[in-house]
């Protein structure tokens, strides 16, 4: 009885963790949504909203990465889909495994952005996997990061809250494109799909 017991208790408390991750997924998806309505440059407007589509929020696609954080690296551009490319640093290399695949991912930094104080910790992790051009933008999609959120050689990486850049949306952004060592050889089915309505121009 008492081995019966624990399974079912067990079996709760996987539960209730499945409903609470479900809950903090869609909290942060109804403030990226926010996000639109308060930035004044923002490609979509309130009626737009109804066309964005995610992924359930899966939490085996949330996974804790061994992070090497790189010094003494040189400023390299990345592209953009329209105009003149950006400078950045590689800040940080991720080591992981996703669905039984061993994975690495390259955190970059903006160099411009991280002169401004208010923006100096901040992180870019972009990256295209299996799924662009099918179910999720064709462009990539994007993590946003924080220095803070590295922790004694780890960072956890939540595929879950992975977003289009602008450019998924409409035209005349100038959105970075994630570079090649950012691919993964996987279908990563979390986060931000295609969006669900024609692309502005």
């Amino acid at each position: 009885m008492k081995k019966y017991f624990l399974i079912l208790l067990c079996v709760m408390s996987l539960k209730s963790f499945g409903q609470g991750y479900k809950a903090q997924i869609d909290l942060f998806r109804k403030n990226y949504m926010n996000e639109f309505l308060e930035d004044k440059n923002s490609p979509l407007k309130k009626d737009d909203l109804q066309f964005l589509r995610f992924f359930d929020a899966d939490s085996t696609y949330k996974v804790t990465a061994n992070a090497t954080i790189l010094s003494d690296a040189s400023p390299f551009v990345i592209p953009v889909f329209t105009g003149k490319g950006t400078d950045y640093l590689r800040y940080a290399v991720l080591k992981f495994t996703l669905k039984g695949k061993e994975l690495e991912l390259t955190v970059y930094k903006n160099v411009a952005l991280s002169k401004m104080p208010q923006y100096k910790d901040y992180l870019f992790l972009p990256f295209t996997d299996e799924t662009n051009g099918v179910t999720t933008y064709g462009g990539g999609r994007y993590i946003d990061l924080r220095e803070g959120d590295f922790n004694n050689g780890t960072l956890i990486i939540d595929f879950n809250k992975a977003y289009n850049p602008y450019c998924a949306f409409a035209g005349g952004y100038a959105c970075p494109k994630p570079p090649d060592e950012n691919h993964l050889l996987l279908a990563v089915e979390a986060g931000e799909k295609m969006f669900a309505n024609e692309k502005k121009h």
